[in-house]
């Protein structure tokens, strides 16, 4: 790692400026009322807006524009974006403009550290897991970002101490300045390669959040890419590289000895000549068993948790305050969620929700918390550009039958053909978009045994058929409960 260079995004007098605010979902809007009085104009451009005040991007006069705020879901090719970068106009994210506008907290403190998490996978748990041990060291704690509260409104707020941040690799696209007190990227596996265009421009993306980092930049052992985008980071004199991991935690990382999750980092001053020796025990796996269930704790579920006690600790947290906060996370739904369990003759049948399971990395990590040959696959969606056939090989051995869903099955149906052909596979009729998860929900308990679990995990994006992954796991929620609430025998 390097020292960081001066800035080198232009400044933008946004007293004075013309801004045009692309987007007015919840970001957007939230844009649009944090720049009310502090700038000379505003135009807001959303098709699907009625109240926006251009509908096509593509016919914005560009000429007397000085800056443009971007929601995340427009990709950089967007005529009004890439006009505007080709006429030398900033693009900034929502994020960025949070990060410029912060104001100080009560007490004339300064403004509040930011601690950040992006990844492939696992972002939103690791957040909430960082909140609530936030929360337990006696801290108010804004949980922002991707997770669905805008950055910018507790960036505005001085009644926060700290922030913590999710961040999507579509929001890190244009954000330039940000020097995050500590961040974290947790893993980097293909995915919005549509958007991106490539797997290596999605990791330098991601590789953002280390910019300027001030104390940490956490990776993962296990992901050589993550450990890369340490390496070649621009940060603050000082700043750590600091790896989470599943095993016995090297020096200067935190891990897992037995069943003890431990600290090799932050367990004693950085100049402490004997910082190398012992290490803080911050949790026992059975400070998570209430996020795993009868297989035990899932992999991933204690990566996402060291990962969050590594940026609390940078922040200064105790380790009892790691252990409390993580002892009181309760999860998030959609999330490897047991939503029913129907009773049939010789046993039970699990529902199990994992809609937030967006692509083929996060699908595989749920897979892997099932035993073999009893998982019931509901799959499918939007495949994203992505391709399935490292998914089939890795995790065919855990599913029983697979019901594919989407209106993109294309690649799914291929992957399972080729690599696990005796897996029975029942395709939905993408026509019947209304009825979809009713009819894919009762086709899964008429294959599932008595043991099994109906897994919702789909590892594609909801948007063809839902409005989004929360919606297709309501339904999904609401289908299984239905048929548990009858005899599945007589189905």
């Amino acid at each position: 790692m390097t020292a960081v260079p001066e800035a080198v995004e232009p400044a933008v007098p946004l007293a004075s400026a013309h801004v045009v605010v692309a987007g007015l979902g919840v970001t957007g809007r939230a844009v649009v009322t944090a720049l009310a009085g502090r700038t000379a104009r505003v135009t807001t451009v959303d098709a699907a807006a009625p109240d926006a005040d251009v509908a096509d991007g593509r016919l914005v006069d560009l000429t007397d524009v000085d800056l443009v705020v971007t929601s995340p879901g427009w990709r950089p090719d967007h005529p009004l974006l890439a006009g505007a970068l080709a006429a030398g106009i900033p693009v900034w994210s929502e994020v960025e403009l949070a990060w410029r506008l912060r104001v100080d907290r009560a007490g004339g403190r300064g403004p509040a550290p930011w601690l950040g998490v992006t990844g492939t996978n696992g972002k939103t748990t690791t957040v909430g897991m960082l909140t609530s041990i936030l929360a337990a060291a006696g801290e108010r704690v804004a949980e922002v970002g991707n997770v669905g509260t805008p950055v910018v409104e507790a960036a505005l707020d001085p009644a926060v101490d700290v922030l913590a941040v999710e961040l999507s690799s579509f929001q890190l696209r244009f954000t330039r300045t940000t020097s995050l007190e500590a961040a974290a990227v947790l893993n980097v596996a293909p995915d919005h390669l549509d958007w991106h265009g490539s797997l290596e421009r999605y990791a330098a993306d991601k590789g953002r959040i280390f910019t300027h980092a001030q104390r940490a930049c956490v990776y993962n052992v296990a992901d050589p890419v993550t450990r890369g985008l340490v390496e070649d980071a621009d940060v603050v004199e000082g700043c750590r590289a600091v790896g989470f991991s599943l095993g016995a935690p090297g020096r200067a990382e935190l891990g897992v000895v037995d069943d003890l999750l431990v600290d090799r980092a932050f367990h004693t001053a950085a100049d402490d000549p004997s910082r190398h020796e012992g290490a803080d025990e911050l949790a026992t796996l059975g400070d998570l068993a209430h996020l795993g269930g009868d297989a035990g704790v899932p992999p991933h579920v204690v990566a996402n948790a060291l990962a969050a006690a590594a940026l609390a600790r940078a922040h200064g947290v105790s380790a009892d305050d790691v252990r409390a906060g993580l002892r009181a996370f309760t999860g998030g739904h959609h999330r490897i969620e047991t939503v029913a369990t129907a009773q049939v003759t010789g046993g039970t049948v699990r529902f199990v929700d994992d809609s937030k399971a967006t692509n083929g990395h996060a699908a595989s990590a749920s897979l892997a918390a099932f035993d073999a040959g009893t998982v019931v696959w509901v799959v499918g969606g939007l495949a994203k550009g992505a391709t399935f056939d490292d998914l089939v090989v890795r995790r065919a051995d855990r599913v029983r039958a697979a019901v594919v869903i989407g209106t993109d099955a294309t690649e799914i149906l291929g992957a399972l053909a080729r690599h696990a052909p005796q897996i029975p596979v029942v395709r939905i009729d993408p026509a019947d978009t209304g009825t979809v998860m009713t009819r894919a929900v009762e086709a899964a308990a008429a294959l599932a045994h008595p043991g099994d679990t109906v897994l919702l995990a789909p590892a594609s994006a909801s948007m063809d058929q839902f409005r989004s992954y929360a919606q297709r796991g309501d339904e999904f929620a609401a289908a299984a409960r239905a048929v548990a609430g009858r005899t599945m025998e007589d189905d």
